[in-house]
């Protein structure tokens, strides 16, 4: 049975991680967790943008995604994880509570 460099390619990688004191963000074959963000911020893109509206070039695409991850999603849209604060006021009051050490 033939086997591919491939399949070890991830626990190498684990290993040369650990040896310079790395911690790795990849996890095993099958593993949910490292794609479970990514794939709750595309699904709700999917769902309160991209599927709303059919888009008629790239441009205008590129443009609707920029308005909604700037302008609703950061500054307006709260977010569960964030005590249901936008992102950019989950900044400002993290910011404010900071005590800055010189």
């Amino acid at each position: 049975m033939a086997v591919s460099i491939a399949q070890y390619t991830p626990l190498l990688f684990g290993e040369r991680c650990q040896a310079v004191g790395s911690r790795c963000s990849i996890g095993s074959a099958g593993d949910c967790y490292d794609s479970a963000m990514a794939e709750s911020i595309f699904a709700t893109l999917e769902g309160e943008l991209l599927a709303r509206q059919p888009f008629r070039g790239h441009l205008e695409a590129r443009t609707a995604l920029f308005e909604y991850l700037e302008v609703f999603d950061n500054r307006q849209r709260r977010h569960s994880a964030l005590g249901y604060l936008s992102p950019d006021a989950y900044e400002r009051r993290w910011a404010t509570q900071t005590v800055v050490v010189a």
